[in-house]
């Protein structure tokens, strides 16, 4: 499971969170209220990843399945620009891209390291 893999690398590199926040926008998988980060773990079929050979649409049925997943789309958008007018950094992990446990790691030490002023 993705989340699995997301979370286990933020407690790895030390950071504190808390699992599907209902209080802020969209419900993030992990967020961290005082730190003022949130990280949505998407799969690649559900959010329409452009560009990711997991992001299809099935042949069947297309009238249902293309209004459901470009709803996904803009409701993730949506709740994304909600969470940063409020002042978090929002990062969006895509399914595809947890495979490789350093390069995660990597991403996300880099990207939720306490920024010098």
């Amino acid at each position: 499971m993705p989340e699995i893999r997301v979370g286990a690398a933020l407690y790895e590199l030390g950071f504190r969170y808390r699992r599907h926040v209902t209080s802020l926008p969209g419900t993030p998988d992990f967020a961290n209220r005082r730190r003022r980060w949130a990280i949505f773990v998407h799969g690649c079929f559900w959010h329409s990843h452009h560009g990711c050979r997991r992001a299809t649409v099935p042949k069947t049925r297309t009238e249902y399945w293309l209004p459901k997943l470009m709803g996904n789309v803009e409701r993730d958008k949506a709740h994304i620009e909600e969470l940063q007018r409020l002042g978090f950094l929002v990062l969006v992990i895509w399914e595809c891209q947890i495979r490789d446990a350093d390069s995660i790691r990597d991403v996300l030490a880099r990207e939720l390291a306490p920024k010098s002023e």
